[in-house]
């Protein structure tokens, strides 16, 4: 019986050796999800780039429009005034080549040429001033129209901007997508329970803490607390609530409710407010990361923050730690 049971031992020993599926199983899914993050983290990174391009655009749009409206009213002004020259030119023509000054100079009566030659000088004046104005309008109306076109150049490359980077982003999810697609119905099955297994604890860990940090004061206080109510709310590229978040949308929208305006773009954010050092931070401090900057959370104090991290994930409390996209600074507001 004990040879036996040593024979039995032996080769589920070997046979565990020789097929370790259920490790190997767990190994491919863990490795599958770790690649499949970093496809999510790519695409998180050019979407938000997308938004700083977006930002950046529409500035730039409403720069045109101001610059076009100024053509419109100048080159009406430069019509008016082109009115006024053809006159003058009309008048010059009709007195022929003796100057009117020459005709008053022989004129039979004294008094009429001191009297009209008073009035002719304020005529000439006058011309001499249309003339002007009108030089001067239509060198502002050649320029201003040089900027138009420069303008509308910087929006078209803003606009291919915007539109490469949002491709790219969709590119880096399609990859995702196409990575999970190799796998088998059952691994995707227990790959998408890894995932929302992991994201439901970071939920109750993160609903658990939210107490800690809802006694902040000041606008930063207002912010937090906004944002708490967010915790467990997915992320989606170029959202600003009030169900799907991205990274800046969601400080974009807690701060709104603190009474502060900002962009939709962590980059552009970056350049409101004070700056702080790392060793200043004060809970409700903007945190950013990436070069280029590409995320901004919300400090909570500690090694602790909240932010909405990435495609895949949902709003919550996390450590103050952004893998390979490293701190850049942070702003008081």
């Amino acid at each position: 019986m004990r040879n036996l049971l040593r024979s039995l031992f032996a080769a589920l020993l070997a046979t565990a050796i020789l097929f370790p599926i259920p490790a190997h199983a767990a190994q491919t899914l863990i490795e599958v999800q770790a690649k499949v993050r970093d496809l999510q983290e790519q695409a998180t990174t050019a979407a938000e780039n997308a938004q700083a391009a977006k930002v950046q655009l529409n500035k730039l749009k409403k720069t045109l429009d101001s610059v076009q409206q100024q053509a419109t009213q100048q080159g009406a002004s430069v019509s008016e005034l082109n009115k006024v020259i053809g006159t003058i030119a009309a008048e010059q023509y009709k007195s022929g080549p003796l100057s009117q000054s020459l005709e008053l100079l022989f004129s039979s009566d004294p008094a009429l040429y001191l009297s009209s030659a008073g009035s002719l000088a304020a005529v000439t004046r006058k011309k001499t001033a249309d003339l002007k104005k009108f030089s001067v309008s239509t060198q502002r109306l050649n320029a201003t129209t040089f900027t138009v076109s420069d303008k509308l150049a910087l929006v078209k490359a803003a606009e291919a901007k915007f539109t490469k980077q949002l491709a790219f982003a969709n590119g880096k999810l399609q990859e995702a997508e196409d990575l999970l697609a190799k796998l088998t119905a059952a691994e995707r099955e227990r790959l998408a329970k890894l995932n929302e297994d992991q994201e439901n604890d970071d939920q109750q860990s993160s609903l658990a803490d939210a107490a800690k940090y809802a006694g902040v004061s000041g606008r930063g206080g207002v912010a937090i607390k906004y944002a708490l109510a967010q915790i467990g709310d997915k992320y989606v590229f170029g959202a600003d609530g009030l169900t799907y978040w991205d990274c800046s949308g969601l400080t974009m929208r807690a701060f709104q409710a603190a009474g502060v305006s900002l962009p939709h773009s962590s980059r552009a954010q970056y350049g409101y407010g004070k700056a702080i050092s790392r060793n200043d931070l004060l809970p409700g401090d903007l945190v950013f990361f990436g070069k280029p900057i590409s995320h901004v959370a919300i400090y909570l104090g500690g090694d602790r923050m909240l932010h909405a991290p990435r495609s895949g994930s949902r709003v919550k409390i996390a450590s103050f730690d952004m893998g390979r996209k490293p701190y850049i600074g942070a702003r008081r507001l």
